[in-house]
């Protein structure tokens, strides 16, 4: 019997998975239908084709990926490059490590607007929450009753456990309006908590390909089974001249692409001998040969400090329609600094610039829906929606911009993934487009931008030197305009099953050579799994973590 597809009913698409004799369908808006099969017919070699978990019904010439996918046995299975690189497992982006449910809080403080500047009233309720005890890992909700909630001034949070809830994301539900001068509305700020335990060991493995999860070291007596560890990877001369980034000038100025240590925090699974196997895999690849001296460094820290479980909901933001530059003072919208498991979801921002930054860990955004009545002006864009450094294992989940002279979606310098962007709608004149100094492991899967482009790029002498902004990276089934992909030194960007219009494109300021592309799959035509983190997801944690985030 072959691969079994997606089906239509009453010509919608649905997705579909097989368990063992149940065959279950799902549709994206959580509509739920059962089916049985009161048998399954094998082939004659006696194998069932490998069963797609989210595959859906695609016009003909559908086909499956070279890179990632469905062996015979159901299983999905990777192709490597030559050193054994291969496409990361994404499924570890969001809330909790991914496939948890968003917690559904209970209510302490409940607030009616007020006359006048709201900030002090809101403030003074998140603060007394964030006295209550922990009771499972929750203080308690800020509940805002539905009206028009005039700020002059930042709302902070910065206790674990606390949740700011309005009553509704719509033009009757609550509405927090940002009155004053430019300022940012929401700040989840952590305070930090990691503290390093031990003395670092060295990595000792002369290659560890990007998408590995086992790695040697030196000396292995300081560590066991379950320790947080720090990975640190120096940026020595040698790996940015083999980059081609020691060479960025602008107008007569050398730039500096990147300085210091990529650090990376991940948990030990298993040591065998001096052996590491961790809980996620590389974004990147580690080639000793360009890291020494000093080589990349090993130390247990410990994480018992850092703020969690922190969310913002079901409200909007809005702001006064804003032009100018991106160098004016604007309204932002909302940033979640410093924390590890925390959520964003349900709600609408407008004409906010620079609206939300990420610079945490296990964090989800869910329908955070954007528009921009004026676009900024100039040559320099704003960017929507960042991950900064310290930003890792990030879903942006289903979220759509409207606007112009945009960056939908931008990274910032050494971000090191997963972050994902899933089933995202930008329309506009905008880019998804990795912004500066070496961000590693974005997904963006069946993401639309119908009048913009997706770009995996060399940005060059932008800004002050961004250079090759992503590497290891992967666009899937997705929608756009134009298409950029290129393929840094040593590295590897995918665009599978993506359709819209291909460009080959020097480093900005040239017009030759031109740099070469990265891997280009099934080209114009979509591929199984229809969801590459929907299939990962499902694969590591089963379907119920799929039901679990809407799906």
């Amino acid at each position: 019997m072959g691969k079994i597809q997606g089906v239509y009913i009453k010509r919608k698409k649905y997705f579909c998975s097989l368990n063992c004799n149940r065959l279950q369908i799902y549709y994206p808006m959580k509509v739920r239908f059962t089916y049985f099969l009161s048998a399954v017919i094998l082939s004659a070699g006696g194998i069932l084709a490998g069963v797609d978990a989210y595959s859906q019904s695609l016009p003909a010439g559908h086909q499956q990926s070279k890179w990632v996918y469905y062996n015979h046995r159901g299983a999905l299975t990777y192709k490597t490059l030559k050193q054994g690189d291969k496409i990361m497992d994404f499924s570890y982006a969001g809330y909790e490590g991914g496939g948890v449910s968003i917690p559904d809080v209970p209510v302490k403080v409940t607030l009616d607007p007020q006359n006048g500047d709201n900030t002090k009233a809101i403030q003074q309720a998140i603060d007394e929450v964030s006295t209550m005890p922990l009771v499972n890992g929750f203080r308690g909700a800020v509940l805002l009753h539905a009206g028009m909630y005039n700020c002059d001034n930042t709302i902070m949070i910065n206790a674990s456990g606390v949740v700011l809830r309005g009553s509704g994301s719509g033009k009757e539900g609550t509405i927090i309006n940002m009155t004053g001068k430019p300022h940012l509305c929401i700040l989840i700020k952590g305070s930090p908590g990691t503290e390093e335990i031990g003395s670092p060991t060295t990595m000792a493995t002369d290659y560890v390909p990007s998408g590995a999860d086992t790695f040697s070291v030196a000396d292995p007596s300081g560590f066991k089974v379950g320790d947080t560890i720090r990975i640190s990877r120096p940026v020595t001369p040698s790996w940015v001249h083999f980059m081609g980034m020691d060479v960025l000038v602008r107008n007569g100025r050398k730039e500096t692409w990147i300085t210091g240590e990529i650090t990376i925090d991940r948990v030990i699974k298993n040591i065998d001998g001096k052996r590491i196997t961790i809980n996620i895999p590389f974004s990147d690849d580690y080639a000793s040969r360009y890291l020494n001296p000093p080589g990349t460094s090993v130390v247990k820290i410990t994480m018992d400090h850092i703020s969690s479980q922190i969310g913002i909901e079901n409200f909007q933001i809005v702001s006064p329609a804003e032009t100018g530059t991106i160098n004016e003072r604007h309204h932002t919208a909302f940033s979640i600094r410093g924390i590890t498991d925390g959520w964003a979801r349900d709600i609408n921002i407008f004409n906010t610039v620079n609206s939300v930054s990420i610079n945490a860990k296990r964090i989800t955004l869910d329908h955070i829906d954007i528009i921009h009545q004026l676009p900024t002006t100039g040559s320099a864009k704003p960017a929507d929606l960042s991950v900064g450094g310290e930003g890792t294992q990030v879903l942006f989940n289903q979220c759509h911009i409207t606007g112009d002279n945009v960056f939908y979606f931008a990274t910032g310098a050494k971000v090191s993934g997963p972050v994902v962007l899933l089933h995202c709608t930008f329309n506009g004149n905008g880019w998804i487009q990795p912004h500066q100094r070496w961000a590693t492991g974005l997904l963006v899967d069946n993401c639309q931008v119908p009048d913009g482009g997706i770009d995996l790029m060399n940005r060059g002498e932008y800004g002050s030197g961004h250079g090759w902004a992503i590497g290891w990276s992967v666009a899937w089934n997705c929608k756009a305009s134009t298409l950029l992909n290129q393929q840094p030194p040593g590295s590897m960007n995918w665009m599978i099953g993506c359709e819209g219009e291909r460009q080959r494109k020097a480093m900005p300021f040239n017009k030759f050579p031109l740099l070469s592309e990265g891997i280009d799959d099934a080209y114009g035509k979509s591929v199984n799994p229809s969801s590459l983190y929907l299939a990962q997801l499902s694969e590591r944690l089963g379907q119920q973590a799929v039901k679990n985030i809407g799906y």
